[in-house]
């Protein structure tokens, strides 16, 4: 897939006021500060499209962005550590879980996991959790050229490991770089053939 046209189309703070619900949608959530804005701006290769910040919790709503005219990319708030109140951390837990389970036309949410550290509870608790909702999710490993090659293929591995204990079908999952650009093609392929199977 070529990314033609990258728009940023609204933030919304319900569900409701998203745009309606007539595309193909793919929403990106990770830990605070896992790189998810680099990796948006890199997939969609314009630098400045989401905005980033060396501070976690930036992004706070839901955001749209319109690729091509075809689909939506969805930017969600980060879960885990930001430097907000937790009554606001709560706020944005609650929006989030929301538009997880009630966006009729979110059709993957891609779940991204440092590649640099060992499986983190967080991460474990939230894909465990989208599982319990059968909510369809893929996994992002961001970071790929901040980390030895073996060092990140442990780390994976013992994600995986973790995730084995409960579940019997691990999902499938991508290496990324938003320095390198490692993984946008696979990235952007599964898209387009998951689109693809959405249109016939």
């Amino acid at each position: 897939m070529k990314i033609k046209e990258a728009l940023f189309l609204k933030s919304t703070a319900e569900v409701s006021h998203c745009p309606p619900p007539t595309k193909p949608e793919y929403a990106f959530i990770g830990r605070s500060n896992v790189g998810k804005s680099s990796l948006i701006n890199m997939i969609t290769g314009e630098k400045k499209l989401a905005k980033t910040s060396s501070t976690p919790g930036k992004t706070q709503l839901i955001n749209h962005f319109l690729i091509n005219n075809e689909w939506y990319l969805v930017d969600l708030p980060g879960y885990g550590f930001a430097k907000v109140p937790l009554s606001e951390k709560a706020k944005w837990e609650k929006m989030t879980w929301e538009y997880l389970r009630n966006r009729p036309n979110l059709l993957y949410v891609f779940v991204l996991i440092d590649i640099r550290i060992p499986p983190q509870k967080i991460d474990l608790a939230f894909v465990d959790q989208l599982g319990e909702e059968g909510i369809p999710f893929k996994l992002i490993f961001t970071k790929a050229d901040k980390v030895k090659k073996l060092e990140g293929q442990r780390n994976i591995d013992a994600f995986r490991m973790a995730m084995a204990e409960k579940w019997a079908i691990l999902p499938e999952f991508f290496i990324t770089s938003s320095d390198t650009a490692i993984g946008r093609k696979e990235v952007l392929d599964l898209i387009s053939e998951i689109n693809s199977v959405a249109k016939s």
